[in-house]
Protein backbone atom coordinates (compact mmCIF):
# COMPACT_ATOMS: atom_id res chain seq x y z
CA UNK A 1 0.00 0.00 0.00
CA UNK A 2 0.94 3.90 -0.46
CA UNK A 3 1.54 5.85 2.35
CA UNK A 4 -0.81 7.05 4.79
CA UNK A 5 -2.98 9.67 2.24
CA UNK A 6 -4.42 12.67 2.93
CA UNK A 7 -5.44 15.82 1.06
CA UNK A 8 -5.47 19.38 3.03
CA UNK A 9 -4.78 17.21 5.84
CA UNK A 10 -8.24 15.11 5.78
CA UNK A 11 -7.08 11.34 6.02
CA UNK A 12 -8.44 8.69 3.85
CA UNK A 13 -8.56 5.42 3.87
CA UNK A 14 -10.19 2.28 4.87
CA UNK A 15 -11.01 3.44 8.27
CA UNK A 16 -12.25 6.45 7.26
CA UNK A 17 -15.67 7.28 6.20
CA UNK A 18 -15.16 7.87 2.07
CA UNK A 19 -13.92 10.73 0.94
CA UNK A 20 -16.91 12.37 -1.42
CA UNK A 21 -15.74 14.33 -4.08
CA UNK A 22 -18.17 16.76 -5.62
CA UNK A 23 -17.16 17.26 -9.77
CA UNK A 24 -18.30 20.63 -10.61
CA UNK A 25 -17.30 20.22 -14.08
CA UNK A 26 -19.17 21.90 -16.51
CA UNK A 27 -22.17 22.39 -14.78
CA UNK A 28 -21.35 26.39 -14.16
CA UNK A 29 -23.01 26.23 -17.82
CA UNK A 30 -20.58 29.54 -18.65
CA UNK A 31 -21.59 31.41 -15.21
CA UNK A 32 -18.75 32.04 -12.79
CA UNK A 33 -21.26 33.33 -9.86
CA UNK A 34 -22.94 29.95 -10.41
CA UNK A 35 -19.65 27.85 -10.10
CA UNK A 36 -18.92 30.18 -6.72
CA UNK A 37 -22.51 29.13 -5.77
CA UNK A 38 -22.13 25.58 -6.36
CA UNK A 39 -18.93 25.03 -4.63
CA UNK A 40 -21.14 26.91 -1.60
CA UNK A 41 -24.13 24.34 -1.96
CA UNK A 42 -21.59 21.04 -2.30
CA UNK A 43 -20.22 22.42 0.99
CA UNK A 44 -23.07 23.27 2.81
CA UNK A 45 -24.33 19.11 1.50
CA UNK A 46 -21.20 18.00 3.46
CA UNK A 47 -18.76 17.09 0.20
CA UNK A 48 -15.03 16.41 1.72
CA UNK A 49 -13.78 18.34 -1.65
CA UNK A 50 -14.90 20.29 -5.05
CA UNK A 51 -13.09 19.04 -7.88
CA UNK A 52 -12.72 21.29 -11.01
CA UNK A 53 -11.21 20.80 -14.48
CA UNK A 54 -8.85 22.88 -15.66
CA UNK A 55 -9.00 23.19 -19.65
CA UNK A 56 -9.44 25.06 -22.31
CA UNK A 57 -11.11 23.82 -25.80
CA UNK A 58 -7.63 25.03 -27.78
CA UNK A 59 -5.84 22.59 -24.98
CA UNK A 60 -7.92 19.53 -25.71
CA UNK A 61 -8.10 19.53 -29.23
CA UNK A 62 -8.21 21.31 -32.71
CA UNK A 63 -10.83 23.23 -34.25
CA UNK A 64 -11.65 20.82 -37.31
CA UNK A 65 -15.20 19.73 -39.50
CA UNK A 66 -13.36 16.01 -40.35
CA UNK A 67 -15.66 13.63 -39.69
CA UNK A 68 -13.65 12.17 -36.65
CA UNK A 69 -13.70 15.97 -34.76
CA UNK A 70 -17.73 15.09 -34.62
CA UNK A 71 -19.63 13.14 -31.51
CA UNK A 72 -21.91 10.31 -32.98
CA UNK A 73 -23.82 9.21 -30.89
CA UNK A 74 -24.84 9.43 -26.85
CA UNK A 75 -25.37 12.76 -24.65
CA UNK A 76 -23.65 15.17 -27.02
CA UNK A 77 -24.46 13.79 -30.30
CA UNK A 78 -24.03 16.03 -32.89
CA UNK A 79 -21.30 18.11 -31.03
CA UNK A 80 -18.13 18.93 -32.97
CA UNK A 81 -15.49 17.73 -30.03
CA UNK A 82 -14.04 21.73 -29.86
CA UNK A 83 -17.94 23.16 -29.76
CA UNK A 84 -18.22 20.83 -27.01
CA UNK A 85 -15.19 21.76 -25.07
CA UNK A 86 -15.49 25.33 -25.45
CA UNK A 87 -19.19 25.34 -24.21
CA UNK A 88 -17.88 23.01 -21.49
CA UNK A 89 -14.47 24.58 -20.20
CA UNK A 90 -14.00 26.05 -17.24
CA UNK A 91 -11.90 29.61 -17.94
CA UNK A 92 -8.60 29.86 -16.42
CA UNK A 93 -9.22 33.26 -15.76
CA UNK A 94 -11.76 32.24 -13.09
CA UNK A 95 -10.12 29.73 -11.15
CA UNK A 96 -8.29 32.15 -8.72
CA UNK A 97 -11.82 33.22 -7.48
CA UNK A 98 -13.15 29.45 -7.36
CA UNK A 99 -10.01 28.38 -5.30
CA UNK A 100 -10.17 31.45 -3.00
CA UNK A 101 -14.71 31.10 -2.41
CA UNK A 102 -13.44 27.26 -1.61
CA UNK A 103 -11.01 28.10 1.06
CA UNK A 104 -13.05 30.54 2.22
CA UNK A 105 -15.60 28.18 3.04
CA UNK A 106 -13.39 25.74 4.28
CA UNK A 107 -14.08 23.17 1.87
CA UNK A 108 -10.85 21.64 -0.10
CA UNK A 109 -10.67 22.58 -3.97
CA UNK A 110 -8.52 21.03 -6.39
CA UNK A 111 -8.94 20.00 -10.30
CA UNK A 112 -8.23 17.47 -13.16
CA UNK A 113 -5.76 19.10 -15.58
CA UNK A 114 -5.79 18.22 -19.07
CA UNK A 115 -2.27 19.42 -20.17
CA UNK A 116 0.54 20.79 -19.17
CA UNK A 117 -0.60 24.63 -18.81
CA UNK A 118 -3.42 23.74 -16.66
CA UNK A 119 -0.64 22.06 -13.79
CA UNK A 120 1.74 24.97 -13.93
CA UNK A 121 -1.74 27.05 -13.35
CA UNK A 122 -2.91 24.95 -10.07
CA UNK A 123 0.59 24.96 -9.46
CA UNK A 124 0.56 28.47 -9.36
CA UNK A 125 -2.65 27.82 -7.06
CA UNK A 126 -1.38 25.69 -4.85
CA UNK A 127 -3.80 22.80 -5.96
CA UNK A 128 -3.55 20.14 -2.87
CA UNK A 129 -3.72 17.15 -5.14
CA UNK A 130 -4.34 16.35 -8.47
CA UNK A 131 -6.96 14.13 -10.39
CA UNK A 132 -6.28 12.43 -13.67
CA UNK A 133 -9.14 11.79 -15.45
CA UNK A 134 -9.79 8.36 -17.50
CA UNK A 135 -9.43 9.59 -20.78
CA UNK A 136 -5.83 10.99 -19.75
CA UNK A 137 -5.02 8.29 -17.59
CA UNK A 138 -2.73 6.91 -20.91
CA UNK A 139 -1.36 10.70 -21.32
CA UNK A 140 1.62 9.23 -19.82
CA UNK A 141 3.89 12.76 -20.25
CA UNK A 142 1.27 14.15 -18.97
CA UNK A 143 1.14 12.02 -15.65
CA UNK A 144 5.00 12.35 -15.02
CA UNK A 145 4.13 16.10 -15.26
CA UNK A 146 2.05 15.78 -12.68
CA UNK A 147 3.46 13.10 -10.65
CA UNK A 148 6.48 15.80 -10.26
CA UNK A 149 4.64 17.99 -8.23
CA UNK A 150 4.55 15.83 -5.50
CA UNK A 151 0.83 16.09 -4.73
CA UNK A 152 -1.82 13.29 -4.18
CA UNK A 153 -3.23 12.03 -7.27
CA UNK A 154 -6.31 10.41 -7.49
CA UNK A 155 -6.68 8.58 -11.28
CA UNK A 156 -9.50 6.95 -13.19
CA UNK A 157 -9.52 4.22 -14.93
CA UNK A 158 -12.40 3.81 -17.48
CA UNK A 159 -12.13 2.26 -20.35
CA UNK A 160 -8.77 1.37 -19.49
CA UNK A 161 -7.09 -2.51 -19.72
CA UNK A 162 -4.94 -4.19 -16.94
CA UNK A 163 -1.60 -3.17 -19.24
CA UNK A 164 -2.56 0.42 -19.13
CA UNK A 165 -3.62 0.62 -15.71
CA UNK A 166 -0.32 -0.86 -14.91
CA UNK A 167 1.26 1.05 -17.46
CA UNK A 168 0.12 4.53 -16.19
CA UNK A 169 0.44 3.55 -12.54
CA UNK A 170 4.34 2.60 -13.22
CA UNK A 171 4.27 6.26 -15.02
CA UNK A 172 3.19 8.05 -11.92
CA UNK A 173 5.40 6.13 -9.22
CA UNK A 174 8.68 6.39 -10.85
CA UNK A 175 8.07 9.97 -11.40
CA UNK A 176 7.55 10.74 -8.09
CA UNK A 177 3.62 10.15 -7.31
CA UNK A 178 3.93 8.22 -3.66
CA UNK A 179 0.52 9.06 -2.89
CA UNK A 180 -2.28 7.32 -5.21
CA UNK A 181 -5.86 5.74 -5.40
CA UNK A 182 -7.18 4.52 -8.33
CA UNK A 183 -11.40 5.07 -9.28
CA UNK A 184 -13.34 2.58 -11.02
CA UNK A 185 -14.96 3.98 -13.41
CA UNK A 186 -17.66 3.51 -16.44
CA UNK A 187 -16.81 6.06 -19.00
CA UNK A 188 -20.17 6.76 -20.22
CA UNK A 189 -22.61 9.15 -19.56
CA UNK A 190 -24.67 8.14 -17.87
CA UNK A 191 -23.20 4.27 -16.70
CA UNK A 192 -25.63 2.16 -17.70
CA UNK A 193 -26.25 0.56 -13.57
CA UNK A 194 -25.68 -3.30 -15.35
CA UNK A 195 -22.25 -2.04 -16.56
CA UNK A 196 -21.40 -0.68 -12.89
CA UNK A 197 -18.89 -3.81 -12.33
CA UNK A 198 -18.35 -2.68 -8.59
CA UNK A 199 -16.38 -6.16 -7.45
CA UNK A 200 -13.47 -4.39 -10.19
CA UNK A 201 -13.00 -2.07 -6.94
CA UNK A 202 -11.45 -4.80 -4.63
CA UNK A 203 -9.23 -6.49 -7.84
CA UNK A 204 -7.89 -3.07 -8.28
CA UNK A 205 -6.52 -2.98 -4.73
CA UNK A 206 -5.01 -6.39 -4.77
CA UNK A 207 -3.71 -5.80 -8.46
CA UNK A 208 -2.44 -2.40 -7.88
CA UNK A 209 -1.85 -2.41 -4.54
CA UNK A 210 -3.68 0.85 -3.89
CA UNK A 211 -6.78 2.40 -1.91
CA UNK A 212 -9.69 2.02 -4.62
CA UNK A 213 -13.12 3.98 -4.92
CA UNK A 214 -15.47 5.05 -7.23
CA UNK A 215 -16.21 7.74 -9.87
CA UNK A 216 -19.94 7.05 -10.64
CA UNK A 217 -21.47 8.12 -13.77
CA UNK A 218 -24.38 6.00 -13.31
CA UNK A 219 -27.92 7.79 -12.44
CA UNK A 220 -28.87 8.12 -8.63
CA UNK A 221 -26.52 7.32 -5.89
CA UNK A 222 -27.22 2.87 -5.34
CA UNK A 223 -23.91 2.55 -6.73
CA UNK A 224 -21.76 5.03 -4.68
CA UNK A 225 -22.88 3.39 -1.66
CA UNK A 226 -23.09 0.10 -2.92
CA UNK A 227 -19.18 0.78 -3.55
CA UNK A 228 -18.62 1.71 -0.01
CA UNK A 229 -19.39 -1.97 1.12
CA UNK A 230 -16.63 -2.84 -1.19
CA UNK A 231 -14.28 -0.89 0.31
CA UNK A 232 -14.30 2.36 -1.77
CA UNK A 233 -12.37 5.11 0.09
CA UNK A 234 -13.11 8.21 -1.98
CA UNK A 235 -16.62 8.42 -4.28
CA UNK A 236 -17.17 11.04 -6.69
CA UNK A 237 -20.04 12.41 -8.54
CA UNK A 238 -20.76 14.88 -11.05
CA UNK A 239 -22.88 17.88 -9.17
CA UNK A 240 -25.09 20.42 -9.92
CA UNK A 241 -27.63 22.91 -8.51
CA UNK A 242 -30.06 22.04 -10.42
CA UNK A 243 -30.31 19.12 -13.38
CA UNK A 244 -33.63 21.57 -15.41
CA UNK A 245 -30.89 24.17 -15.72
CA UNK A 246 -29.48 21.95 -19.08
CA UNK A 247 -25.67 21.90 -19.34
CA UNK A 248 -23.32 19.86 -20.71
CA UNK A 249 -23.12 17.36 -17.58
CA UNK A 250 -26.56 18.19 -16.10
CA UNK A 251 -28.24 14.98 -16.93
CA UNK A 252 -25.81 12.52 -14.99
CA UNK A 253 -25.24 15.06 -12.08
CA UNK A 254 -26.91 14.84 -8.41
CA UNK A 255 -28.62 18.10 -6.62
CA UNK A 256 -27.61 19.31 -3.44
CA UNK A 257 -30.19 16.91 -1.25
CA UNK A 258 -29.04 14.09 -3.18
CA UNK A 259 -25.36 15.29 -2.38
CA UNK A 260 -26.32 15.75 1.35
CA UNK A 261 -28.02 11.98 1.34
CA UNK A 262 -24.86 10.47 -0.58
CA UNK A 263 -22.50 11.94 2.01
CA UNK A 264 -25.22 10.67 5.43
CA UNK A 265 -24.82 7.53 3.70
CA UNK A 266 -21.74 6.61 2.72
CA UNK A 267 -21.16 7.44 6.38
CA UNK A 268 -23.79 5.05 7.68
CA UNK A 269 -22.67 2.01 5.08
CA UNK A 270 -18.97 2.99 6.38
CA UNK A 271 -19.91 2.37 9.94
CA UNK A 272 -22.19 -0.69 9.23
CA UNK A 273 -18.96 -2.21 7.90
CA UNK A 274 -17.12 -2.76 11.41
CA UNK A 275 -14.53 -4.81 11.71
CA UNK A 276 -14.52 -8.38 11.86
CA UNK A 277 -14.55 -10.85 15.19
CA UNK A 278 -17.15 -12.46 17.22
CA UNK A 279 -17.39 -10.41 20.16
CA UNK A 280 -21.02 -9.67 21.03
CA UNK A 281 -21.89 -6.07 20.52
CA UNK A 282 -22.67 -3.65 23.11
CA UNK A 283 -26.07 -2.93 21.21
CA UNK A 284 -26.61 -6.87 21.64
CA UNK A 285 -26.49 -6.64 25.77
CA UNK A 286 -29.89 -6.19 26.29
CA UNK A 287 -31.04 -8.45 24.38
CA UNK A 288 -29.36 -11.45 25.62
CA UNK A 289 -31.92 -11.76 28.73
CA UNK A 290 -33.98 -13.24 25.68
CA UNK A 291 -32.67 -16.03 24.68
CA UNK A 292 -34.03 -19.72 25.73
CA UNK A 293 -32.75 -21.71 28.93
CA UNK A 294 -34.29 -23.84 31.49
CA UNK A 295 -37.09 -22.90 33.90
CA UNK A 296 -38.92 -25.21 36.41
CA UNK A 297 -42.88 -24.98 34.82
CA UNK A 298 -44.23 -26.40 38.66
CA UNK A 299 -43.48 -26.34 42.14
CA UNK A 300 -41.89 -29.10 43.21
CA UNK A 301 -39.76 -30.66 46.37
CA UNK A 302 -36.63 -31.67 47.69
CA UNK A 303 -35.45 -34.61 46.53
CA UNK A 304 -37.88 -34.62 43.33
CA UNK A 305 -35.94 -36.71 40.56
CA UNK A 306 -36.49 -34.46 37.53
CA UNK A 307 -38.69 -35.59 34.47
CA UNK A 308 -39.44 -34.11 31.34
CA UNK A 309 -42.54 -32.63 32.17
CA UNK A 310 -40.51 -30.65 35.04
CA UNK A 311 -38.83 -28.40 32.71
CA UNK A 312 -38.70 -26.35 29.56
CA UNK A 313 -36.61 -24.61 27.31
CA UNK A 314 -37.84 -21.23 27.23
CA UNK A 315 -37.44 -17.19 27.48
CA UNK A 316 -36.12 -15.13 29.29
CA UNK A 317 -32.34 -16.63 29.38
CA UNK A 318 -31.46 -16.55 33.55
CA UNK A 319 -31.42 -20.01 33.68
CA UNK A 320 -28.70 -22.92 31.98
CA UNK A 321 -28.13 -23.04 28.56
CA UNK A 322 -30.46 -25.08 27.18
CA UNK A 323 -27.59 -28.04 25.69
CA UNK A 324 -27.83 -28.92 29.26
CA UNK A 325 -31.10 -30.65 29.18
CA UNK A 326 -29.87 -33.92 28.73
CA UNK A 327 -28.30 -33.20 32.17
CA UNK A 328 -31.21 -31.88 34.30
CA UNK A 329 -33.68 -34.67 33.63
CA UNK A 330 -33.30 -37.31 36.05
CA UNK A 331 -31.21 -35.62 38.57
CA UNK A 332 -32.48 -34.68 41.84
CA UNK A 333 -33.31 -31.70 43.28
CA UNK A 334 -31.69 -30.90 46.25
CA UNK A 335 -33.91 -27.76 47.18
CA UNK A 336 -37.42 -26.93 46.92
CA UNK A 337 -37.88 -24.54 43.85
CA UNK A 338 -41.39 -22.98 42.61
CA UNK A 339 -42.57 -22.94 39.12
CA UNK A 340 -41.31 -19.72 36.71
CA UNK A 341 -37.41 -20.28 38.42
CA UNK A 342 -34.59 -20.23 36.14
CA UNK A 343 -32.66 -23.63 36.46
CA UNK A 344 -28.80 -23.70 38.11
CA UNK A 345 -27.03 -26.29 39.04
CA UNK A 346 -27.08 -25.11 42.83
CA UNK A 347 -30.45 -26.98 42.74
CA UNK A 348 -29.32 -30.43 41.55
CA UNK A 349 -27.70 -33.31 42.69
CA UNK A 350 -26.09 -34.37 39.73
CA UNK A 351 -22.93 -35.24 38.30
CA UNK A 352 -21.29 -32.33 36.44
CA UNK A 353 -20.74 -31.56 33.17
CA UNK A 354 -18.32 -30.34 31.07
CA UNK A 355 -18.91 -26.52 31.04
Amino acid sequence: MSKPFAIDERPIGPEHPPYIIAELSANHNGDLQRALDTITAAHRAGADAIKLQTYTADTMTIDCDKPEFMIKGGLWDGYKLYDLYKWAETPFEWHEAMFAHARKLGITVFSTPFDETAVDLLEELNAPAYKIASFEMTDLPLLRYVAATGKPVIMSTGMATEEEIAESVETLKNAGCNQLILLHCISSYPAPMNQANLRQLPELTRRFSVMTGLSDHTLGTTASITATALGAVAIEKHFTLSREDKGPDSEFSIEPEELAALKQSAVDAHAALGRVGYDRQPAEEASRVFRRSLYFVRDLEAGHIISESDVQRIRPGFGLAPKYIESVINSRLITFVTRGTPVDWSHLKVDWPNR
